[in-house]
């Protein structure tokens, strides 16, 4: 059986202010791997290994997760770090809006969970990830830019469709391809 390694997101157009964060935290020389801007996007459900026979049943999913969600708001605001301070593993931008997000990746949970996909144990947190830290080198300059944009206001951009993307792990960084996208 052919797979793909797939997750549903929420494209972001990465603005001049989330270009010149990344620039920023290049520029500590800080052992990061930056999330290009093109494939900047928020992760609704994180699919792992699929089956490339599902993708039908996925975007039926999909579609109905959102039917009754309109476009929406959100506002990309604050910066931050997971799990903490002290073992950096993924650097993000604060998302807000008035809970859809967390509504659609329920459903979506609910909806793909037949067809063999694990839900998630730990309570969804929206969030923009920019990078992730692979040591501890220039730790405290990479914590010094994301602490001068902690209230930062990003950009509020309106979310009217989510997509269904494969992802290929190159050594140069994965490449992302929209196989399904869904309108809101």
């Amino acid at each position: 059986m052919p797979t793909f390694r797939g997750f549903i997101a929420i494209d972001i157009k990465a603005t001049p202010q989330i270009t010149t964060f990344e620039k920023e935290i290049a520029k500590t020389g800080a052992d990061v791997k930056l999330v290009e801007p093109e494939n900047i996007h928020i992760t609704v459900k994180f699919l792992g290994d699929a089956d490339e026979n599902h993708i039908d049943a996925i975007e039926q999913s999909m579609k109905e997760s959102v039917l009754a969600i309109k476009p929406f708001p959100i506002t990309l605001k604050g910066t931050g770090v997971f799990p903490n301070q002290n073992y950096m593993k993924v650097l993000w931008i604060g998302i807000t809006d008035e809970g859809n997000i967390e509504t659609i990746a329920r459903a979506i949970d609910e909806k793909l969970e037949p067809l063999g996909f694990k839900k998630e144990n730990r309570g969804f947190s929206p969030h923009l990830t920019v990078g992730r830290v692979k040591t501890a080198r220039n730790k405290d300059q990479l914590l010094k830019v994301i602490e001068n944009y902690k209230a930062v206001e990003f950009t509020i951009q309106k979310v009217q469709s989510i997509t269904l993307k494969k992802s290929e792990l190159t050594p140069k960084g994965p490449i992302y391809t929209t196989l399904r996208e869904v309108q809101l």
